[in-house]
């Protein structure tokens, strides 16, 4: 019989707990038999001398068990993507629906935003009517009409993260590699998933700022997920700048409609094209990583994955006639105003965590859980690094309710965007491959 002061003792003196004792702490943890001062020290316990490999996979594969695991019996593949998080990143929204174009089954369990970088649930939030928690009968229902559907997890759905991770973001351990690696992975592996493509990101718009960190991450859960059954392969990708020239829930919203419908294209539709690429190529749905790209975006140049996209959308509540009409449907801000260069030159840096902090400033990102959005706030039309800029040449555009707020908004702008004498490259957007 497994007990909690044993697990916490065996971690104090760096023993790794049996896969037994474990599950029973993440059981434990689902149905509160451990207290929170128990949660707390395993959080700490693990956050100073860690899990190690068998560790890890055993706390992630406890984690995903502590509840509802999925299946599926769909006739083809059920593939994810996960993001670690960073601005301008709404690339879940164009690669899902392209995915589903592609033949495959995409079951995205996604999150809500807390910090500088923008969650998943809250850009679609900016849409009437959808609603992104659903049952699990709801979830299966989506999925088979549209072939994709990016919802919150249930309550069903890793109750242990759930109870660990309030744990960990009031014990200073969410840094954590092993407890990030088993919160991100339980979640991905309880949607039942074949396949899965992380995209960690590094730089100034990410939480990894440091390109070693980024790797060990890369590395830790490429290593954990295969070892759970799951195919797995990592990109690290630039964080210097935002993905996608906007941040801000229903402009964001915007963009991914432009790409869908063919306005624009840029890095966004590049990095939709790398991860799907890596998916459909591990899926053995390609003969190699080029040709997965080329039928992603394929799928977004003929207009499959906005008809997608339109499916899903209407499913889960929202507007039967989005994709047509979007622009229509998405809420504005009261007051949007050009960001003037100050000076001639290039773009030579960009402080991605201060735009994204700009945006929390204007409502439209959170200080505290839980806390209300102005969906409609924002930045839009951020210039791109190693771009040429004239004084005067807009360099963003900010989405505020009051005129107070865009002042101090385009305050931080100016502060976080760099225009020197003389050009740099633009970074590469995909830096390495893991897996």
């Amino acid at each position: 019989m497994s007990d909690a002061r044993t697990i916490i003792s065996k971690l104090r003196n760096r023993q790794t707990p049996s896969r037994e004792e474990l599950n029973w702490f993440a059981q434990s943890l689902a149905d509160h038999t451990v207290t929170d001062a128990q949660a707390g020290a395993f959080a700490m316990a693990v956050c100073l001398n860690g899990l190690g490999d068998v560790g890890r996979v055993a706390l992630t594969m406890a984690m995903r068990d502590s509840g509802r695991v999925l299946d599926w019996n769909l006739g083809g593949p059920v593939l994810d993507k996960h993001s670690t998080g960073g601005i301008g990143d709404c690339v879940s929204l164009v690669l899902a629906p392209a995915l589903a174009a592609c033949g495959v089954f995409v079951p995205m369990i996604s999150g809500r935003g807390l910090g500088h970088t923008g969650g998943t649930l809250d850009k679609l939030s900016a849409i009437p009517g959808l609603a992104t928690e659903l049952s699990v009968e709801q979830l299966r229902d989506v999925v088979t009409r549209a072939g994709c559907a990016i919802v919150g997890a249930g309550a069903d759905i890793v109750p242990a993260d759930k109870r660990l991770y309030a744990v960990r973001d009031v014990t200073s351990t969410v840094e954590s590699l092993d407890l990030i690696t088993a919160s991100i992975l339980s979640k991905k592996l309880a949607a039942g998933l074949d396949g899965l493509v992380l995209d960690v990101k590094v730089g100034a718009g990410a939480f990894m700022k440091d390109r070693a960190a980024a790797n060990e991450l890369a590395e830790a859960l490429v290593k954990t997920a295969n070892a759970a059954g799951c195919k797995t392969t990592a990109l690290i990708s630039d964080m210097s700048q935002p993905v996608a020239p906007a941040l801000g829930n229903a402009l964001e919203v915007a963009e991914t409609m432009k790409v869908l419908t063919g306005q624009t294209k840029g890095k966004l539709v590049e990095m939709c094209a790398s991860l799907g690429g890596v998916l459909l190529a591990d899926a053995n749905l390609v003969e190699d990583v080029q040709a997965g790209a080329d039928a992603i975006t394929g799928a977004i140049a003929d207009g499959r994955a906005a008809e997608r996209f339109g499916t899903m959308i209407a499913a889960m509540g929202g507007p039967v006639q989005f994709v047509e009409s979007w622009a229509r449907f998405l809420p504005e801000a009261t007051v949007i105003r050009e960001i003037a260069a100050p000076a001639s030159g290039y773009v030579t840096a960009i402080d991605g965590e201060a735009l994204g902090m700009a945006v929390v400033d204007l409502g439209g990102g959170r200080k505290v859980e839980g806390e209300a959005l102005n969906l409609a706030v924002g930045v839009s039309d951020v210039v791109r690094i190693g771009t040429q800029v004239t004084r005067g040449q807009p360099l963003a555009v900010v989405h505020a309710g009051r005129a107070s707020d865009a002042d101090q908004a385009e305050t931080a702008l100016r502060a976080a965007i760099t225009i020197s004498a003389s050009p740099v490259p633009a970074p590469d957007l995909i830096l390495d491959r893991i897996g």
